[in-house]
């Protein structure tokens, strides 16, 4: 298969484990006979530097011409004096909706040779913690229209049909490929909205007969991912309560170093990132954690290219190096440690077809 990649390094720490995602992504193609063109793209706090502004239609433009975009991160206290539309920051929304990516998908897992790390009891976590949020990007009250009145304020949630099937057929396909059970987490019983997704996705859900559906008030969901989160395989939600939610779950795994993250559009185009920040104090420094920026690798080829074992291949790697005791520093618990590029050394090394 040829792929043509857009790299986003940014800022940071980005361009540092970027490296390791395309020395990931390499072995990949050699094992399996791809051939991989890059094209590197400036969005960020190195764009406000070259051109003034966080990301330029060129260099969108560059980042839409491919087939799917690793981005490495933005930002950093360099720029946190500018004003709110020139921020870094704002070069990480105008790619969101310059791409049109509705979908975000959020893993959390627990390895278990990093199971001390989760805030959670090992009673908790005996039956492992292998779960993905989808998270619709686009729509619902962070969309609609906000108003202030001389004693008040209110944010409107809305939805279409069209806009809830789109992400819940991303859901049940991606069901298919993991424990088969998708959990709408919604208010079903207080708002209106939440009803027409319970509506839609049943109604969706005949199209997937080996999928199993069921439904969560969000409160309850809230609950039962520190309560018993082995419970959850593929949780579907809304743009409010997802961001909440993908939040709560990421921090239970104990190590943000660790989380990959996509943001897709309604076809096979996505862009896949870390879901930690720049951190500008480590960079360059070779000592930044790149597994997240590496399984986030794993998930392009998984979502944009549909190469389920390459996927596969990276993510078995990354386990064997953990339990290997490949450790970099922020996973080391005050023992041994390798740096970034080694760390991406020791993954390539595991992987085999």
């Amino acid at each position: 298969m040829d792929m043509r990649i857009a790299l986003i390094p940014g800022d940071g720490i980005g361009p540092d484990i970027v490296r390791e995602g395309v020395k990931i992504l390499n072995k990949t193609a050699d094992l399996y006979g791809h051939r991989i063109e890059y094209v590197e793209v400036d969005a960020g706090g190195i764009s406000i530097d070259k051109y003034g502004i966080p990301l330029t239609e060129d260099n969108l433009e560059k980042a839409k011409s491919a087939d799917a975009v690793l981005l490495g991160a933005v930002g950093g206290p360099k720029w946190d004096g500018m004003p709110g539309d020139k921020r870094p920051e704002k070069g990480l929304l105008g790619l969101r909706s310059g791409m049109g990516l509705f979908c975000n998908l959020r893993p959390a897992r627990i390895y278990p040779e990093l199971s001390s790390a989760s805030p959670l009891k090992d009673s908790i976590i005996a039956n492992g913690v292998d779960l993905i949020v989808f998270r619709e990007l686009t729509g619902g009250i962070y969309f609609g229209k906000k108003e202030r009145t001389s004693d008040g304020a209110y944010d409107v949630m809305s939805y279409t049909e069209g806009e809830i099937v789109r992400i819940a057929r991303k859901a049940f396909e991606a069901a298919r490929l993991r424990r088969g059970r998708v959990t709408l987490v919604d208010k079903a019983n207080v708002l209106e909205t939440s009803r027409l997704w319970r509506e839609t996705v049943k109604k969706l859900s005949a199209d997937y007969p080996d999928v199993e559906l069921d439904f969560m008030y969000v409160d309850n969901a809230s609950m039962q991912l520190v309560r018993d989160p082995s419970h959850f395989d593929v949780l579907l939600t809304e743009n409010m309560f997802g961001d909440i939610l993908s939040d709560e779950a990421s921090q239970i795994t104990g190590s943000i170093g660790m989380l990959p993250s996509a943001s897709l559009r309604d076809d096979s185009f996505g862009m896949y990132e870390p879901i930690h920040g720049s951190a500008p104090d480590i960079a360059g420094k070779n000592i930044a954690n790149p597994i997240a920026t590496i399984l986030s690798c794993a998930m392009m080829l998984r979502y944009s290219f549909s190469l389920e074992d390459e996927a596969r291949c990276i993510e078995d790697a990354v386990a064997a190096s953990l339990s290997d005791g490949i450790r970099t520093s922020d996973i080391a618990a005050g023992g041994n440690y390798i740096g970034t590029a080694e760390c991406g050394d020791e993954i390539a090394r595991r992987m085999q077809r």
